[in-house]
């Protein structure tokens, strides 16, 4: 049957704005180059930016949270339904857990953006310890 992973993110727009203008380099930090392009093209409007950022964070739940891994390992491309993929230790973590596909959902009001993903896992729940380490295996054969 393979387990469900589930994560959910909510970003305030305005504070996204406040860090792009006391951090130029924030976009560069978090995000990959097709990520920016994107940005780009909408102008770098921070409800974009922050839509981009709370997928990042929501994917990053599914997969047992951002400890060992960076924020451009998880790279999520739009232009109709997101697409999400996974590179370095993001990819290797969602590997351990079986997982083989990751949908997330992404909208923004004028205030907020919000984002929610889901990804399959397979039949046996990993969890990781305070270094993203590997620390327990349930239910695995």
């Amino acid at each position: 049957m393979g387990l469900l992973y589930t994560g959910v993110d909510i970003v305030e727009i305005k504070r996204i704005g406040s860090i792009m203008e006391k951090h130029p380099a924030f976009i560069e930090r978090f995000f990959t180059e097709r990520e920016m392009s994107y940005f780009i093209d909408k102008r770098l409007k921070a409800e974009h930016i922050a839509a981009g950022f709370a997928a990042k964070e929501a994917v990053s739940k599914c997969i047992g949270g951002l400890i060992g891994i960076k924020l451009k390992d998880i790279e999520v491309l739009r232009g109709g339904r997101p697409e999400v993929r996974l590179w370095g230790r993001a990819k290797q973590k969602a590997e351990l857990m079986g997982i083989g596909y990751i949908s997330v959902s992404i909208s923004h009001s004028s205030d907020y953006a919000v984002a929610f993903a889901v990804a399959k896992g397979g039949d046996c729940d990993v969890s990781f310890d305070g270094g993203g380490n590997e620390s327990n295996r349930q239910g695995c054969y």
